[in-house]
């Protein structure tokens, strides 16, 4: 009989590799300890993430699709934006159905381009989807930044996602403009994260130029400038923040620039009671009264104080391993390198010896393996796993230590949110993504953190307010806040100790 051909040969070896790298992925992937790993370990976050954004994507076009526009502000945007180009520079006469023009000049702009997208604004199912590619673009933004630090299970950035009636219908059903200036600080962010500080700094501007809740988190960049640059590059960046709002304010600034100031940056503006989320339980008179705001500007401030030591030891953390990383990160390229030219070399040996054996040699070696194993008695051992056998991929996940740098500003973001004289409905997207982070760091159990991030889900999808909406939201952001107060606290004490044994080996040495 002839021996079968080559061919043949070749091709039931591309059969068997094929079944085996298919059993190799069931093995690897469709078993339960993967499915563990994609829910609770933070560092399936980046995998996750696409699932995420799959799906979001889906959910953003069902809504449009079956819940019906709700009209509050973008007739009145489109009107205050027409004004403008029409040739109206003098702010006290931009105004909507709603009152006055109160937000700064990029949101002009922004609007503006809207309006001729959306043909005058009378297309809203396009602004719908372009409000949609928002959403999707921030989410995308926040799922890096959790992606990098590494602290949040993957599963509660999905409940998150995908349980928030009230943030699907601010973006899609309601195009606010407040998701327009908290996607652009989440690019400014995740610049920052990245050390690329004037692109940063000019993202954070165009963020305040739409609204002006993102200065919230100036408390938290300026210390972070100035831990990671020093006094004269943080100045510089400061140039460029303010050079970006000079720019945009131009139009305005050169024509009416005290009814542009008084405008767009009116910080004594009262809240109408009827619309407010925190404050249903007080009355009228002492929601608006002076003394009230004043008293919760000073709480502010207070609040700010009391946690900027940590935040500025927490910065001071992150710039020394952000040092470290610079100093390794070559070496570990190197032996990753090295690594990659070893495996190459053994597998061109590998290839060149079994080049050197016919098909008939191969085939009887394999049958005299198969021999003594059976006159010993044994199965055949199996092959040493990859990680005895090759060298590993060096690496270490430096950007773990974005977990230092996070935190303090979404801390600054929280107090702002706490502490504000009212909250409306929109407001929620001021921090909702950062809440999981929040709540991951306190020292609470599972069940609290999620109770508290329930609660205020709660309280945010109650409309009207009410009195108890209220004050549950005021419990949570409390909780919150005495949470994470105690956690940093109790690291800045560890840190202290551990800096006195440090001192003190020295004088005994």
């Amino acid at each position: 009989m002839a021996p079968p051909k080559a061919n043949s040969h070749r091709a039931a070896v591309r059969r068997k590799k094929s079944v085996s790298f298919l059993q190799s992925l069931q093995d690897k992937y469709l078993n339960v300890r993967f499915f563990k790993y994609l829910l609770l370990e933070p560092a399936a976050v980046p995998l996750v993430a696409i699932f995420i954004l799959l799906a979001e994507t889906v959910i953003n076009l069902v809504v449009i699709q079956r819940v019906p526009y709700t009209e509050i502000d973008w007739v009145a945007y489109m009107q205050e934006c027409e004004g403008f180009l029409n040739g109206t520079t003098n702010y006290a006469l931009l105004r909507g159905d709603t009152g006055p023009l109160v937000y700064p000049a990029a949101f002009v702009y922004i609007y503006s381009a809207l309006y001729y997208l959306t043909s005058h604004g009378a297309n809203v199912r396009l602004a719908q989807y372009i409000f949609a590619g928002i959403y999707l673009l921030q989410l995308a933004l926040v799922l890096r930044l959790y992606s990098k630090s590494r602290k949040v299970p993957p599963y509660v950035l999905v409940l998150s996602a995908f349980t928030s009636y009230r943030i699907h219908s601010i973006y899609v059903l309601r195009l606010f403009n407040d998701p327009v200036a908290v996607v652009l600080f989440y690019a400014s962010l995740n610049l920052f994260m990245d050390r690329r500080w004037t692109f940063g700094s000019v993202f954070f501007s165009l963020a305040v130029g739409v609204k002006m809740n993102i200065l919230l988190f100036a408390p938290a960049l300026f210390l972070f400038y100035l831990a990671n640059l020093g006094l004269l590059k943080t100045l510089l960046q400061l140039v460029i923040c303010g050079s970006v709002q000079l720019l945009l304010g131009a139009p305005f600034l050169l024509t009416h620039p005290l009814e542009y100031l008084r405008g767009s940056f009116d910080l004594g503006r009262i809240f109408e009671h009827k619309w407010t989320v925190n404050y249903r339980f007080l009355t009228k008179e002492l929601f608006e009264n002076r003394t009230f705001h004043l008293s919760l500007l000073g709480l502010h401030l207070l609040l700010l104080l009391v946690f900027a030591k940590p935040t500025w030891t927490f910065f001071q953390s992150y710039v020394r391993l952000r040092r470290v990383e610079d100093q390794l990160q070559p070496q570990i390229a190197n032996k990753n390198r090295e690594v990659k030219t070893q495996k190459k070399l053994k597998k061109a040996e590998k290839d060149k010896d079994q080049e050197k054996l016919t098909i008939e040699q191969q085939a009887f070696l394999k049958s005299f393996e198969k021999t003594l194993q059976k006159s010993a008695g044994a199965k055949a051992s199996p092959a040493p796993p990859a990680s005895q056998s090759e060298p590993e991929r060096y690496g270490i996940h430096f950007d773990r230590c974005t977990q230092l740098a996070l935190l303090p500003f979404f801390l600054s973001n929280l107090i702002g949110v706490a502490c504000a004289r009212s909250l409306h409905y929109q407001f929620y997207v001021w921090y909702f993504h950062s809440l999981p982070y929040l709540a991951w760091s306190t020292p609470y159990s599972l069940g609290v953190r999620c109770l508290i991030l329930g609660l205020i889900e709660y309280c945010w999808n109650t409309y009207p307010s009410t009195n108890f909406s209220s004050a549950a939201l005021h419990v949570s952001h409390i909780l919150l806040l005495g949470g994470i107060a105690k956690q940093l606290f109790q690291t800045m004490r560890l840190n202290n100790a551990i800096k006195k044994d440090q001192q003190q080996q020295k004088k005994v040495q």
